[in-house]
Order: structure tokens, then C-alpha cells, then sequence
């Protein structure tokens, strides 16, 4: 269910450009996932359904920068890292003739995630069959490093392998060149940013909220998350506002700025008539 207001809010979501969606893990069933960076598959599907009820086109990450005309509702789903757990996803999109991009780390495809984290505890890889499966039915695949390291942590040498490591091992295993590119944890500087262009991707995404193409720079295209908890009346409200916060506090905030209303304490202060 949707509240009046989110849907209200809803309905007139956009308008400022393209909207890229950013998932991880997606979990089976209707139970929130412990992890923030995990959707359940019920909400998933919900979401999917909400974005075609509103008009919207899924299109791949890549559309967003060739030049050709979009849709005034146009989104991009993407995942990154390559979950096995991604497949009821992909199906969900197949069936909804709807299409999204999978960020890949090449070395673990088709075994278990090698890197850690908070809540990233080892999972499961989509496997090359599958991939190739995937891209055959419209879905595109894309670069997200050889290993999920920090690349503004790594030397020139390292750099190379897992941007253009990544690229090669990719293209091996689908048969065709890798051309988009995700930064893993979002994490990213010039240094990064020029080594990703001159491996010869066109596009990258980072993890900044806001609409796609706030950034002029297709190498820095913003995305917003979607967390384990977001209901559908948060993700309806994310759209209309492209940002990953979006609170009641925000919103109210948001519409007093507008009005030019200032309240003592700034935004803290909002809570108080909430």
C-alpha cells in the first residue's frame, strides 16, 4: 500500500531526466533481509510492478548514454557484484519485457564472493551460463572489478588489473567488449575515473544519489539504492525526489523550503509538528 502523499508524490516523478536504480542481493520470499543492501524478492517485484503502472521504460545502464531519445519516464536498474540470488530477479524483469544491467566481478563468477565486508558475508555467483543467458535476452553486463577492492586504494599495477582485468576476463566469458563500469563501494577519485576512460568503458556509476544525469560526466552517473526496508511507499518517494533520503522529516522540510517557511533549528526541528 501506498500512503496518499507518496503517491501523490509519485505520480509526478520524472520529469528531471533518467533514474538509475542500484540493487544487491535479492532474497527469496517477503522477509526483511538483516542485511541493508539485500531486497526481498516480493518487494522486488512490487517495485517492478509500480514502475509499469507509472509508465515508466527499464532500459540498460548503456542506453542512458548513447544518443538517442528516452522516454520521459525512463529508469535503469542495475546490480552490482553478480549474486546467484539475482536470478528470480532477472526472470521477473524477462516476464515484464523490462530490462536492467548487472555489474560483474570476473573473478568469482560462477563461485563464491571473495571479498568481505559489513554485512557482506561470502555468497553464491551467477555462473557464466546463466550470464550469457541473461545477455541473450536483452540484459546487459557490466564491469565491476576483477575483486570489489577499493580502488583509490590500489597502485597503478593493481589499478590496471582490476579495471582492465576485469574488461578482458568479461568479454572472454561473454564473447563480446564490456563497455560500462561500476565502482565498487562507490568509492572513486580523478586518478580512478581517468583509468576507467582510458580502459575504453563509456559510462560509469557511482554511488551519489540524484537524477543520472546530474553529473555531466558519464563516468560519475549518479544512482539511488534501494534498501532491505524501503516500502513501496519509500521507493515511490525515492523516484519523486531521486535521493535516498527521504523521510517524512525530508519532505516536510523539502515543501517548507519551498514555501519559504524557516523554522528555528533548522530541518531537527521539522519532528517537532510530525
Amino acid at each position: 500500500m501506498i500512503d496518499p502523499v507518496s503517491r501523490w508524490l509519485w505520480q509526478g516523478a520524472g520529469g528531471r531526466g533518467p533514474i538509475v536504480l542500484m540493487y544487491h542481493s535479492i532474497t527469496p520470499g517477503s522477509a526483511v533481509p538483516e542485511w541493508r543492501w539485500a531486497v526481498a524478492f516480493d518487494r522486488f517485484a512490487a517495485q517492478l510492478d509500480l514502475l509499469r503502472q507509472g509508465g515508466w521504460t527499464a532500459v540498460c545502464f548503456r542506453d542512458l548514454v548513447d544518443d538517442k531519445p528516452l522516454p520521459p519516464r525512463t529508469v535503469a536498474i542495475t546490480f552490482d557484484d553478480g549474486y546467484a540470488d539475482n536470478e528470480p530477479a532477472f526472470r521477473a524483469l524477462a516476464e515484464r519485457n523490462m530490462h536492467a544491467t548487472w555489474f560483474i566481478v570476473s573473478r568469482d563468477i560462477g563461485r563464491v564472493s571473495g571479498w568481505t565486508g559489513p554485512g557482506a558475508k561470502p555468497r553464491p555467483m551467477l555462473s557464466a551460463d546463466l550470464l550469457r543467458e541473461m545477455a541473450a535476452t536483452g540484459m546487459e553486463i557490466g564491469a565491476h572489478t576483477r575483486s570489489h577492492c577499493r580502488l583509490t586504494e590500489a597502485d597503478e599495477c593493481r589499478l590496471h588489473e582490476e579495471i582492465v582485468g576485469c574488461k578482458s576476463e568479461l568479454a572472454s566469458v561473454m564473447g563480446f567488449d564490456i563497455d560500462c563500469f561500476a565502482y565498487p563501494y562507490g568509492v572513486h577519485d580523478d586518478r580512478v575515473v581517468q583509468a576507467v576512460r582510458n580502459a575504453g568503458y563509456k559510462a560509469a556509476c557511482v554511488t551519489r544519489s540524484g537524477w543520472a544525469r546530474s553529473d555531466p560526466d558519464p563516468m560519475r552517473v549518479r544512482r539511488l539504492a534501494v534498501y532491505n526496508t524501503d516500502d513501496l511507499a519509500c521507493f515511490a518517494r525515492k523516484l519523486a525526489f531521486a535521493d535516498n533520503e527521504v523521510g517524512w522529516t525530508k519532505v516536510a522540510h523539502y515543501y517548507l523550503k519551498r514555501l519559504g517557511v524557516r523554522l528555528p533549528g533548522g530541518a531537527n526541528a521539522i519532528s517537532m509538528y510530525l
